[in-house]
């Protein structure tokens, strides 16, 4: 059984401006850093294996400062990166859901279906996502792995091991560097 601690990485500017990210790559803000520092105390108790990260600046500066204290390098993988918003990425949703207002009705009603324009859909994210942490389990088979990813990555992890399903995955984004222990058999 391999200890996997996913945690969403530090805060962004757009995070803040409620802004929808997806694969955008965008920096972490100065209170994204100081989460990432306050994230090595709250770890240092933990025998760390690995560190995986997505490639995504956000993720990987969050990765980084942990890799520093820890003194693991960092491996990176694109498959853990956040949903693609396609035509959402970069816009406030109340600007989608004016914009698109037809798509986020559907969205709402069958999450499971529907993507953005020249995005991705749940089980899309869902099947890259969960294959990165079997292959990620399997390197690391007793291991403890840190993994810094995304917030809808993140819940679709978590629907896979709690059996939830993916249409509840909104309901478990956790907030940024929020450690999430979970056990992957």
């Amino acid at each position: 059984m391999t200890h996997l601690c996913l945690i969403r990485h530090g805060q962004t500017d757009w995070n803040v401006q409620g802004r929808y990210t997806g694969q955008s790559d965008i920096p972490l803000n100065g209170t994204g850093q100081a989460q990432a520092q306050s994230l090595v105390e709250q770890l240092t108790s933990h025998k760390i294996d690995a560190i995986f990260s997505s490639d995504l600046m956000r993720a990987s500066e969050t990765a980084g400062i942990l890799s520093e204290s820890f003194q693991i390098p960092v491996q990176l993988d694109s498959r853990l990166r956040e949903i693609n918003q396609g035509e959402w990425e970069g816009k406030h949703l109340d600007d989608i859901k004016l914009k698109y207002n037809d798509i986020w009705q559907k969205r709402k009603s069958n999450p499971h279906d529907i993507r953005p324009p020249g995005g991705e859909s749940l089980p899309e994210v869902s099947t890259r996502v969960i294959e990165a942490v079997e292959e990620i389990a399997a390197k690391y088979p007793e291991g403890t792995v840190l993994i810094i990813s995304h917030g809808l990555a993140i819940a679709l992890i978590l629907c896979k091991i709690t059996a939830v399903p993916i249409e509840q995955a909104y309901n478990l984004i956790p907030s940024n560097t929020e450690p999430v222990w979970i056990d992957w058999e």
